[in-house]
């Protein structure tokens, strides 16, 4: 079951809610939340429920464990330790097993058969949830929870399970115990839900069908495809991603508004970083801050020699690529960011004093940097990656332009500039005209904010009709 599905918005969204708001006592609402949140996950892999149910027990034991020891003790660190290794322990089984056996059959050809392990959905985010919660623990930053069914409710709350924000413990905690929705909060949440389906519904999946047919797959012939139909290909997945998963969590935030939780925002428009430390504070934040405080800073950050900064931001920086994915193409992006952050840190000197000509000239390289990097992403066949880049400029025997291209750029033109301004900050522009002053401004932008949540509704709903099973970029993480 995803998001973007008819049976979803439609059937579960409206019965689980329905029962929610019929409930009374923030305990039943707990249940009902629990059980909904349960149901939506097991539609994807009933028996997989039992691993999110086990894990998070384990998590429940022990914190109620460390907290018993004291925090910060010897004792509570060795619990900690064992607590953290068996989750991790984990998602190495079900998400890297195969790779890691992939390395000693390719080089030796042992083991003969490489085991197919389903992944579990969802269980990178979890997983991660836990974790925090459990090492939060263990720093007196938060109190155990006494509760396993409210932490099982944190753990797979169907708003942000199976595809994040990494929600942290500490964020929602008294939400989880005690939380009120007010009208005009849960017609915000509708609201920011709205605009995520059109995300989706609208944008992504446009922009996903443009960039499978122009960029080369297993029976795609390269030579067939022109060097501006690649570009425009690696341009569509550039932002298919950003609004694929920018849209999930729009839906997510927008979904527990209108039960009383309130989420941090996971993306700040990134693109429109001005340099790649930009951009990295502005894509997918509840993942880097879950690196920078879970990793980064007790490596030491920055606050050390600079062969061990360099060192400390290898490490993040290929656990973070590897953290995408059991592939080769996953390390090396997250790779090729660390060289990249590396020479703005060290030799380009990018950083808050960068005086504003200087930070004009840093976004030369950002986008075209990003843009290469999303194709890194999208290739786990390197070779095609290969491919693509030398039809860029023409060495597989391609045409630089062709009627593909052409049939392309003149048919989705309106299409592309839609979805290239959806990527900048008019939603919050918006929100600023309806304080406008200005009666007809005024007027103008809030009839539009109360009528534009009903149209990106309907419309999404028509795309949607008989549409495919569409899943979001990141249930695959």
């Amino acid at each position: 079951m995803v998001f973007s599905s008819l049976f979803f918005i439609f059937a579960f969204l409206v019965i689980s809610y329905a029962l929610y708001a019929a409930a009374r006592g923030i305990r039943a609402r707990n249940i009902i939340l629990l059980v909904s949140s349960l149901i939506f996950y097991a539609w994807g892999g009933p028996a997989f429920v039992l691993l999110l149910c086990l894990e998070t027990f384990v998590c429940y034991t022990s914190a109620l464990v460390i907290e018993r020891m004291g925090q910060k003790t010897r004792p509570a660190l060795s619990a900690t330790w064992v607590c953290a290794g068996f989750c991790l322990a984990l998602l190495v089984l079900f998400k890297y097993t195969g790779f890691f056996l992939s390395i000693p059959h390719d080089l030796f050809g042992i083991p003969e058969i490489i085991p197919a392990i389903t992944l579990p959905i969802g269980i990178s985010f979890y997983t991660f949830q836990l974790l925090s919660y459990v090492i939060d623990v263990y720093r007196g930053e938060v109190e155990a929870q006494k509760s396993y069914t409210n932490l099982l409710l944190y753990a797979s709350l169907f708003h942000q399970c199976i595809a994040g924000p990494i929600v942290r413990y500490a964020d929602v905690a008294c939400e989880i115990e005690q939380r009120s929705v007010s009208w005009s909060q849960a017609a915000q949440g509708v609201s920011r839900f709205a605009v995520g389906l059109a995300k989706k519904a609208l944008l992504a999946n446009g922009c996903a069908m443009i960039a499978d047919k122009l960029l080369p797959g297993a029976t795609t012939n390269p030579a067939s495809l022109s060097a501006v139909s690649l570009l425009l290909g690696g341009l569509c997945y550039m932002l298919q991603i950003y609004l694929d998963f920018s849209a999930y969590s729009d839906m997510a935030i927008g979904m527990g508004l209108m039960v009383g939780f309130h989420y941090k925002e996971n993306f700040n428009y990134p693109y429109t970083a001005s340099s790649i430390t930009d951009f990295w504070r502005r894509w997918h934040i509840s993942l880097s801050t879950f690196f920078r405080d879970y990793v980064y800073i007790p490596l030491g950050g920055n606050r050390v020699k600079v062969p061990r900064h360099i060192l400390n931001m290898l490490i993040v920086w290929g656990l973070t690529g590897f953290w995408h994915g059991a592939s080769w193409n996953f390390i090396l992006w997250g790779l090729y960011y660390f060289v990249w952050l590396i020479l703005e840190k060290y030799v380009l000197r990018v950083g808050k004093q960068t005086p504003t000509i200087s930070k004009i000239i840093t976004r030369i390289w950002v986008l075209p940097a990003v843009y290469f990097g999303w194709l890194l992403f999208r290739f786990d066949d390197l070779s095609l990656l290969w491919t693509t880049l030398k039809g860029f400029v023409c060495a597989n025997g391609n045409a630089f332009f062709d009627l593909t291209a052409q049939t392309q750029l003149s048919g989705n033109c309106i299409f592309l500039a839609i979805s290239i301004l959806a990527c900048f900050p008019i939603v919050p522009l918006l929100a600023k005209l309806k304080d406008c002053k200005a009666a007809p401004v005024y007027y103008v932008a809030n009839t539009v904010a109360a009528i534009l949540p009903a149209v990106l509704l309907i419309l999404s709903a028509l795309a949607l009709i008989g549409d495919s099973y569409n899943p979001f970029l990141y249930f695959r993480f």
